[in-house]
């Protein structure tokens, strides 16, 4: 009965995602224009690059790997992506957020599931057109076997609630700041820079890549797309999606213990 609940939250939270359609609509230009813009920057990298041709390598990529890096990154972004910290904070900031303590449900439960629900309808409206656009023009290579594909699959989904959990906890921030706008740009920035996205982790220098492997926020994008591109396979495969499982029960389990804390002593603005 209660998993029902939070199944309802999901669904009405993706419906309410139908209601801005059109910002999802011009959200695929931008992140082709994401994709395109890194490509060429690449390519630009590797025809630079000292190392003989063919299948020249820098920072152990070669150039259709790189691509692929790209490519898959900024797809598979743009199905963790969520909301839940500047929907939290603006419930806080309106006064809503009375109404959801009151509410005889899990509030860490509800805003997980909600932000489930969004990522349900980025998948279909949002992540899939975008596969198809890119698809047609870059050579995105495939995963490199099924077990690659696999471990890719549940890195996504492990990926989508450490994102969601961590939002959680920035957000949980407006019940005693009111005011987070900054905190959530603050976040924005290191999650991408430190996930990968942007730069390979090979790229920073050694001692530093081994710091952000093991932070939370390279579990978001490096992580899987080292399982998608087959760089971890087998037992590394498996430690990897130990570490991600790892840290969504540290979130959870903090993000939890934060709410508790915030909750506690609590000055209810607006109405």
């Amino acid at each position: 009965m209660r998993a029902a609940v939070y199944l309802e939250f999901a669904r009405v939270a993706c419906l309410k995602r139908l209601g801005y359609r059109l910002r999802y609509f011009t959200g695929i230009v931008t992140y082709f224009l994401n994709v395109t813009v890194y490509y060429f920057i690449w390519r630009a990298v590797y025809s630079a690059s000292s190392s003989p041709a063919p299948g020249r390598s820098v920072a152990g990529n070669d150039a259709g790997q790189m691509i692929t890096y790209v490519a898959v990154g900024w797809l598979l972004r743009s199905f963790y992506f969520n909301n839940v910290d500047r929907d939290l904070a603006a419930e806080v900031v309106e006064g809503k957020i009375a109404v959801v303590l009151i509410k005889p449900v899990d509030p860490q439960l509800m805003y997980l599931a909600q932000a489930a629900g969004e990522s349900v309808f980025r998948l279909l409206l949002f992540t899939v057109p975008i596969t198809a656009v890119i698809l047609l023009v870059y050579p995105v290579a495939p995963p490199r076997d099924p077990a690659s594909a696999a471990a890719f699959g549940c890195s996504c989904v492990l990926a989508l609630a450490i994102f969601a959990l961590l939002n959680f906890i920035v957000g949980t921030m407006a019940l005693q700041l009111q005011s987070i706008l900054g905190v959530i740009r603050a976040k924005y920035f290191i999650v991408e820079f430190t996930s990968g996205l942007l730069i390979p982790l090979q790229f920073f220098p050694e001692r530093l890549a081994r710091v952000l492997q093991w932070l939370p926020f390279s579990q978001l994008s490096y992580t899987p797309l080292q399982l998608y591109l087959g760089k971890w396979r087998g037992a590394a495969a498996l430690e990897a999606l130990a570490l991600q499982l790892a840290w969504a029960v540290a979130l959870f389990v903090g993000g939890r213990i934060y709410w508790g804390f915030s909750t506690r002593r609590l000055s209810i603005q607006g109405g």
